[in-house]
């Protein structure tokens, strides 16, 4: 098969269909194993795939936060970095004050959200005004010191997903979009009238569709 890389840095197959690179894992450096484990297994409540152990030198755990494609690694003999050196470890959550209540009833030292009014901007507290995606936050770290940042994404910028496709990884995050569809329908159907929409399932559908792919929502 021959392949070649493209100035966009995709890589090709000759019939010009990417190749699917799929981050599945991150692997993040702890001193305390067990400690570690119950802090995301019984503290965060995140599920446990696997706890390998081969030897005196090699042990891997795998978790994956609710509805996540990908999962994080720790262990003994997984990575050279120093324990709690990780940084920047981002959850996409689609309510950050949802996030935040569940993550402090949980018994988690997590942070007080806040904003950001743009790019180089101080942090403001608080959610975004006007809730917009990419612009809220909250901040925790696990007991090694390894830092998680939530961020609140409810509308993909353009280009961040595929057009084609309209995914949702829970029924939570469904039901957060359903939500906020059937609010915007009700001022399209303000702005019509006020008279009831017989086809507001196609409604719903193109608005979600289209603030996961980043578009323009409908009117």
């Amino acid at each position: 098969m021959n392949t070649q890389v493209h100035k966009d840095t995709a890589v090709e197959t000759a019939h010009g269909r990417p190749i699917e690179l799929k981050l599945e894992v991150v692997a993040i450096p702890v001193a305390d194993v067990d400690r570690a484990k119950r802090f995301y297994g019984d503290k965060l409540g995140w599920r446990l795939d696997a706890d390998f152990v081969a030897g005196d030198n090699f042990r891997v755990v795998q978790f994956t936060p609710p509805g996540s494609p990908a999962s994080i690694h720790f262990g003994k003999g997984i990575t050279p970095a120093a324990p709690g050196s990780a940084s920047g470890l981002y959850l996409v959550v689609s309510d950050i004050v949802a996030a935040r209540a569940d993550l402090a009833g949980r018994g988690v030292d997590v942070g007080e959200v806040f904003h950001v009014a743009g790019p180089g901007q101080p942090p403001v507290s608080g959610p975004d005004p006007e809730r917009r995606s990419y612009f809220s936050y909250a901040t925790f770290s696990d007991p090694d010191g390894n830092g998680w940042l939530l961020q609140e994404v409810t509308a993909r910028f353009p280009g961040r997903v595929d057009a084609d496709e309209t995914t949702f990884s829970s029924p939570a995050e469904l039901a957060s979009a359903l939500r906020r569809a059937a609010a915007a329908h009700g001022e399209h159907e303000k702005r019509t009238g006020g008279q009831h929409d017989a086809t507001w399932p196609d409604w719903y559908a193109d608005h979600m569709v289209r603030e996961q792919a980043g578009k323009p929502l409908p009117s």
